[in-house]
């Protein structure tokens, strides 16, 4: 019990809102390709198979920047008890860890098509990189942007084998929507990361947080609003996309950069955002 308590930790499974926000960029992939290609059997295992891909990478991700920023996790309030900051369990142990919860996800990854196999292989590259953009850069949120939404582009080549100018335009949308939430979860450390010599978008945009938040969420929902507009009207459909745009500005107007809940409780919130538009675009189809 005491080693899966320590996986737990170490992999953030009682925190599923990363997998979870990993999980929705594929999930709106899969119902845009769903909208064109209409199979549902296939739509609706492949949206497992993304899933369980998303939670194996996401868990190996978080392992490995423990990994990665074990040094500086001891010295930040919200990361010190971590299992390797704590010492509570080893860095070779970690990484077998890894090695194993990547080896699971390419279990997954050889039931696509040979396209879509090497989207995910080079994904892999991004993934990698991505702990240690916060020591070189003001903005490893568009990295992490980058890389959190490549399911987008892997959900639609698993079904259509190929990338549309339509499936690039959700995944730019995606990391705009990534580049916001992720600068509100890194308020939390402004104070412990300029200490320790960190690199945020959070930091490079503390004085006017809000208006580089409002500007990710409206370019965002811009760029979405652009890619359904032969679609919008009076329907169900508009109205969850609506919902979509409200439930970012809720974000915006809630969230206090020098309050640590207010801003996890606004991240948290992305988890809804996620789901009404997967809704939305499921809409399409009715």
């Amino acid at each position: 019990m005491h080693h899966l308590k320590i996986f737990i930790e170490l992999t953030r499974l009682n925190k599923p809102i990363g997998f979870m926000l990993l999980f929705w960029p594929c999930s709106w992939g899969l119902a845009y390709a769903h909208s064109v290609n209409q199979n549902f059997k296939i739509f609706f295992y492949y949206l497992i198979l993304f899933f369980l891909g998303s939670v194996l990478m996401r868990s190996a991700g978080c392992i490995f920047n423990d990994i990665v920023d074990r040094n500086f996790d001891k010295k930040v309030s919200r990361t010190k008890n971590r299992p390797i900051a704590a010492g509570k369990i080893s860095v070779k142990n970690s990484m077998i860890y890894v090695l194993v919860l990547c080896l699971l996800a390419f279990f997954i990854l050889i039931q696509f098509n040979f396209f879509t196999i090497i989207l995910g292989m080079s994904s892999m590259l991004l993934a990698f990189s991505y702990p240690f953009m916060k020591r070189i850069t003001y903005w490893p949120q568009l990295f992490l942007g980058i890389t959190f939404n490549w399911g987008i582009i892997m959900a639609w080549a698993a079904i259509n084998n190929d990338i549309s100018f339509e499936i690039v335009i959700l995944y730019i949308s995606a990391i705009f929507w990534t580049l916001g939430y992720d600068t509100i979860y890194g308020a939390q450390d402004i104070s412990d990361d300029e200490i320790i010599g960190l690199k945020s978008t959070s930091i490079k945009f503390k004085e006017n947080i809000n208006l580089f938040v409002t500007l990710m969420y409206l370019i965002s929902t811009l760029l979405i609003f652009y890619l359904f507009k032969d679609k919008i009207g009076y329907n169900f459909f508009s109205l969850l996309l609506s919902l979509f745009a409200i439930s970012l500005f809720y974000q915006i107007l809630s969230f206090d950069k020098k309050k640590k809940e207010s801003c996890l409780k606004m991240f948290k919130t992305n988890n809804l955002s996620g789901l009404i538009l997967f809704s939305s675009i499921l809409m399409l189809n009715f």
